[in-house]
């Protein structure tokens, strides 16, 4: 590859860590409360309350049914309220983190689900309140489950903001399609899934550590 490609290369890489940060970020600090919303505030759960978790639970699914390419296109308008612009890297990082959201909240919520109820009824026995339950069993005997499906939302963040270059999202995908698709340039094509796929795997080793160090069992 020529000197230019590289550096278009390295460039695209960028903004491609850029995107996924600050979505995963955006995505883990409103997913995963929602995520424990999910299940405490269910029928029998430690803070039932079925008016706040029946529509929590429509607009989620309704979210997650739709495909990201028409998500994007969907919500331009909001997309240049918050960002300025539908163009460009930071605008992709808005359908990104709304797609991320509700991904994240279902994760979670399938973590917490596999915690024993046992652990949760000892907590009550003892008297915890449903805050002390939360910060003191829930999330920390959730977490290294947590962790893992974190990394599951950033590499299908990966596969959606190469998808985001498709309309000038800017990142790997938009390097991909508009000199190794439009100009048939194999070689940048090549280039781009390699570092992709070398991404993912370093995403991956990094999560499956985090997620060990964290399982005190």
């Amino acid at each position: 590859m020529s000197p230019v490609i590289t550096n278009l290369l390295l460039k695209s890489l960028a903004e491609t860590l850029y995107m996924l940060s600050v979505s995963a970020i955006i995505a883990a600090l409103i997913g995963i409360p929602l995520g424990i919303l999910l299940v405490v505030t269910e029928k029998h759960g430690i803070l039932a309350c079925p008016v706040l978790n029946k529509p929590l639970a429509f607009i989620i699914n309704l979210i997650r049914s739709i495909p990201f390419i028409i998500l994007m296109v969907a919500i331009i308008p909001f997309t240049r309220l918050v960002a300025g612009t539908s163009i460009g890297t930071t605008a992709a990082i808005v359908p990104l983190t709304i797609a991320a959201i509700p991904y994240t909240a279902r994760m979670v919520e399938t973590s917490i689900r596999e915690i024993p109820f046992g652990l949760i009824e000892a907590a009550e026995s003892m008297g915890a309140s449903p805050l002390q339950i939360i910060w003191k069993v829930l999330i920390p005997e959730a977490l290294p489950s947590i962790i893992e499906s974190l990394t599951v939302v950033i590499v299908s963040l990966i596969g959606a903001s190469a998808m985001a270059g498709t309309i000038g999202g800017g990142g790997l995908g938009d390097l991909a399609i508009r000199y190794g698709y439009q100009r048939f340039q194999a070689d940048v094509m090549i280039a781009t899934i390699i570092v992709l796929v070398i991404i993912v795997q370093l995403l991956q080793f990094i999560g499956s550590n985090l997620a060990k160090k964290a399982d005190k069992r």
